[in-house]
């Protein structure tokens, strides 16, 4: 049988099957024996499985399928680092922000977004709460992200207002979360899945602090793809850019850079810059631009 993993626990894997259904499995001898730099089986790992005692759904990891990405951090050890996958095969990041109830702040967006890029997964965001101010107020605040080219949902989780659309977005991906707290991440989450019933963590740590490390885990949706509530962003390695790498994940910074007259130019000075002609231009908001010169040079 061919599934999916959903969670692991210790020396156990709970798989979805492609009909449905729920197995806990272990892993076959030989495949443990094969010596490693990475997590042999990890949450969203495509797997085929033989039935052990069918009676109990209970079976034996026979083959893990190649992963097309990975959510990871590297430990070192042994003299050769060692890859510890956090989730297989993802295919998006949904960034949760709220338009109010907490107050926004658009250069903590802005920081999400640069760690999402570096995960080189899709991204789209969702602006939750608009039955507190209106979804005009909403798009007049949030705009100037669809403008740099992310899709953008306005959502109540409140009023069940913009999920369905949320929903269409979610199908058939298996999709991050991630958004700061009391944004309304587990509401609009049990609104798209009624009866799920989870309660997604904080996701992401703003500034110094500790974080603590959770496994991910799967949590499949009706209407096909899965909800991943992982480890936060900063603990998966993805928060660290270099500056000379800043204007990749800037989409619509990095939709003029190509254009500059020298190719590891950082927009802040350069002749014959691309970038600051759009900048000049009005084809790059001044807010993001502001963002991009913070990062660059290390502010908070």
């Amino acid at each position: 049988m061919h599934g999916i993993v959903l969670q692991v626990y210790s020396d156990f894997f709970d798989v979805q099957t492609d009909n449905g259904e729920r197995w806990q499995c272990k892993v076959q001898g030989r495949l443990k024996r094969q010596k490693r730099r990475t997590t042999l089986v990890a949450a969203g790992d495509r797997v085929q499985i033989l039935a052990v005692e069918p009676e109990k759904r209970a079976g034996v990891i026979i083959q893990i399928e190649p992963r097309t990405r990975v959510l990871s951090r590297t430990r070192p050890g042994g003299g050769h680092p060692f890859e510890d996958v956090l989730l297989a095969n993802p295919d998006a990041i949904m960034v949760v922000f709220a338009v109010a109830e907490p107050e926004p702040h658009l250069r903590m967006l802005d920081r999400f977004l640069v760690a999402a890029e570096a995960s080189e997964l899709d991204i789209f965001i969702v602006i939750n709460k608009i039955d507190l101010t209106g979804e005009a107020r909403a798009r007049a605040l949030f705009g100037l992200y669809a403008d740099a080219g992310y899709p953008v949902f306005y959502t109540s989780a409140e009023e069940n207002v913009g999920v369905e659309a949320v929903r269409r977005q979610l199908r058939d991906h298996i999709t991050v979360v991630a958004g700061p707290s009391g944004v309304g991440k587990s509401s609009l989450i049990n609104q798209i899945e009624p009866g799920l019933n989870i309660r997604i963590g904080e996701t992401m740590k703003i500034g110094k602090g500790r974080h603590t490390t959770r496994a991910a885990r799967l949590h499949p949706l009706s209407n096909g793809g899965f909800i991943a509530d992982t480890p936060g962003l900063r603990e998966l390695g993805l928060w660290d850019v270099r500056p000379e790498e800043l204007s990749d994940y800037f989409p619509e910074i990095r939709r003029y850079a190509i254009d500059c007259r020298f190719s590891f130019c950082t927009h802040t000075h350069e002749p014959d810059c691309a970038v600051q002609e759009a900048l000049a231009a009005g084809l790059i908001h001044p807010h993001r631009w502001q963002s991009y010169l913070r990062l660059f040079h290390g502010e908070e």
